[in-house]
């Protein structure tokens, strides 16, 4: 029987060096905060509590995160030693620990599995995940004796020039029976360069012991990568939407220029979707299939149904029906509930609007607030007034109403079904089922008015009219 694992993620840390208001943490790779990632590696792993270690913006590390992990508080910035030390008391009774860093965005569940395994084989009292690099300017060093057995690990800041030649780097991931990890962890002191509690120094002090220390080499380096500025998080973006696109090719769908498409981490699509050029998928978007979307789409946060196509346009954590379509150049703004088989023309702006199933807003409109019904026709530049600078107001249209060019109605307002309001009409009143309502001044023609003008302009000019 696997005895218990814990993972502790460090996610306390400040991160100057990305120059910014928001904790290192809480910055977006394909549209979650790079703390996320790492508990999402660590749950596809299978380990049985998550512990996340917060300081810096604690809250909104916490507003992100939820319920589904557990948290310790490190009250000062002292170093990744006293970070975990901070966890001792929520980790608990777990028989080993699995820590982790939040600035990982890259790492996989696979990679974790390979650790846990290998050192729950071995029983070591540290597995240390390694990796070597080319260039391992950054790095900690793993430190071997004549026989390759671990020594120490060494930051770089205090490497001398031989051990800064070593290829072989401390990712940070490792596993650790806990109690010989905790007992190491209160013996640490600050007697480095920086002044801090190195969880790394655990190794040196596990090996004085006499107790085991093993490694796992990494398969790659691209999962183990930590983001420490905003070149850094650049490149962790173009790996991790390159890993997406691949996924969903894989899965179907076709994009017709991969590097231009850009698809959020927790999208779905479905089959025989197709993505055009310059088009953008963000974060909680679901997808039927057999769609069109782009050139120059952008869904947020949207779902959409079965053979929906939008097309330089922008949906917004609203619903669109099957066989929807949307563009170019609409904006369907949240709250928005399309049925099936409705047509969203050209320059169309929606918001929190429900459309029945068959009606047409195909241009140049502006539906706020209302409850459209099946089969209804907005005519071209119609307007719900909906906003009387203080309050929003309901525009109802019943089932097969017809709404000529450029109407005005003034919610609250109601159109009955089958109802005709004349373009033109600004409406006030509500209108009865099947009726016709004309808003309008009277016409008023004046014959020969425009003969008459023009001989009184030619008058004052002497030549005609200018």
């Amino acid at each position: 029987m696997d005895q218990r694992l814990c993972a502790v993620v460090l996610a306390a840390g400040l991160g100057k060096r990305m120059r910014s208001d928001r904790a290192k943490v809480l910055h977006e790779v394909a549209g979650r905060p790079m703390v996320e990632h790492v508990v999402r590696a660590a749950e596809a792993a299978g380990v049985d509590r998550i512990v996340v270690v917060v300081g810096h913006q604690a809250e909104r590390v916490r507003d992100r995160l939820g319920e589904r992990v557990a948290y310790a508080v490190q009250s000062q910035p002292l170093g990744t030693g006293h970070a975990v030390l901070a966890a001792e008391a929520a980790v608990g009774e777990a028989d080993h620990v699995l820590v982790l860093y939040g600035d990982m965005p890259l790492l996989e569940g696979p990679v974790l599995e390979r650790l846990i395994a290998a050192h729950r084989r071995s029983q070591a009292a540290a597995t240390l995940l390694t990796v070597e690099l080319d260039d391992p300017t950054g790095y900690g060093r793993i430190v071997r004796d004549a026989g390759g057995r671990v020594v120490r690990i060494v930051e770089e800041a205090d490497a001398t020039a031989a051990e800064r030649a070593i290829r072989e780097v401390n990712t940070g991931i490792a596993c650790y029976r806990r109690e010989p990890l905790f007992a190491a962890l209160r013996r640490l002191t600050p007697a480095n360069a920086q002044g801090e509690y190195y969880l790394v120094d655990v190794v040196r002090l596990l090996r004085e012991q006499g107790l085991e220390v093993q490694t796992v080499p990494a398969p790659d380096p691209e999962p183990v990568q930590g983001v420490n500025d905003r070149e850094a998080l650049a490149r962790a973006e173009a790996a991790l939407r390159q890993r997406i696109r691949r996924r969903w090719m894989a899965a179907g769908v076709t994009l017709i220029d991969p590097a231009s498409t850009w698809i959020d981490d927790d999208v779905e699509i479905g089959r025989d979707t197709v993505i055009y050029p310059n088009t953008v998928l963000a974060a909680g978007s679901r997808i039927g299939e057999g769609c069109r979307l782009g050139p120059g789409a952008h869904i947020v946060g949207s779902v959409l149904g079965r053979d929906v196509q939008v097309w330089y346009s922008v949906v917004e954590q609203s619903e669109l029906g099957d066989g929807c379509r949307v563009g170019p150049f609409s904006h369907v703004r949240p709250g928005c509930r399309i049925a099936p088989g409705v047509r969203i023309g050209n320059f169309a702006e929606l918001k929190n609007a429900q459309v029945g199933e068959g009606a047409k807003v195909n241009h140049h409109s502006y539906l706020g607030d209302a409850r459209v019904g099946a089969g209804v026709n907005i005519g071209a530049g119609t307007v719900t007034v909906n906003y009387d600078g203080h309050r929003k107001h309901a525009t109802v249209i019943e089932d097969g109403a017809f709404i000529g060019c450029n109407a005005n109605l003034v919610a609250p307002v109601r159109v009955g079904r089958g109802a005709y309001v004349a373009a033109g009409s600004t409406v006030t009143q509500d209108v009865p089922a099947d009726a016709l309502a004309i808003a309008r001044e009277r016409q008023v023609n004046k014959e020969g008015w425009a003969a008459r003008w023009r001989q009184r302009v030619r008058g004052r000019n002497g030549d005609g009219v200018r």
